[in-house]
């Protein structure tokens, strides 16, 4: 049998009416004008741009002598960069990591061996350690020692003796050139 039902004079044949139209128009406006008034909320949440300038550090290590160790400061924390010796590669790669608190072998913790790049702050209490000038204590492994509470590292940055849990920290850092680096 055959629709003999016919809309009524005015309404759309698909049963939408202007009612659903408006509907659907001023949610739109409304989600619209939501969006539109959140947003400098959610933009306030992201860094200043004195911030993201030092989300990273470019360092010249030209003139940095075999043996000498500088410190540089990335996302205001002191960063320890030291052109180790060949004695201080060897001595760091002998280490029975069995020995070490925090186990970590050298070559997970440099990119070239004669290059040591470490956040400079102690994993006790945040005290910053002894050791990158050649007139302080290094302690008895030839790396650095935190004289507050007396934590000893070796040159390759991990703990040896005293109370800090864990070794020095390794930042991210990308070699640019053989004679430049990125740190962040």
């Amino acid at each position: 049998m055959a629709d003999t039902s016919t809309p009524a004079p005015g309404t759309p044949p698909d049963g939408e009416s202007r009612r659903d139209f408006l509907v659907y128009a001023a949610a739109a406006v409304g989600v619209t004008g939501t969006a539109l008034a959140i947003w400098p909320l959610i933009h306030s949440m992201n860094p200043a741009a004195d911030t993201l300038a030092l989300s990273s550090t470019e360092v010249d290590l030209s003139s940095i002598a075999v043996g000498q160790a500088i410190t540089v400061t990335w996302r205001g924390k002191p960063v320890f960069i030291r052109h180790r010796t060949d004695a201080e590669i060897d001595a760091a790669r002998k280490v029975d990591l069995a020995e070490l608190r925090d186990p970590e072998a050298d070559d997970k913790r440099v990119k070239k061996p004669e290059w040591l790049i470490l956040v400079g702050i102690c994993t006790h209490l945040g005290c910053i350690p002894m050791g990158q000038k050649p007139s302080d204590p290094k302690g008895e492994y030839g790396g650095w020692f935190c004289p507050c509470h007396g934590s000893v590292y070796d040159t390759s940055g991990r703990i040896r003796k005293g109370p800090a849990p864990l070794n020095l920290a390794v930042p991210t850092y990308t070699f640019l050139t053989d004679t430049s680096v990125r740190i962040g």
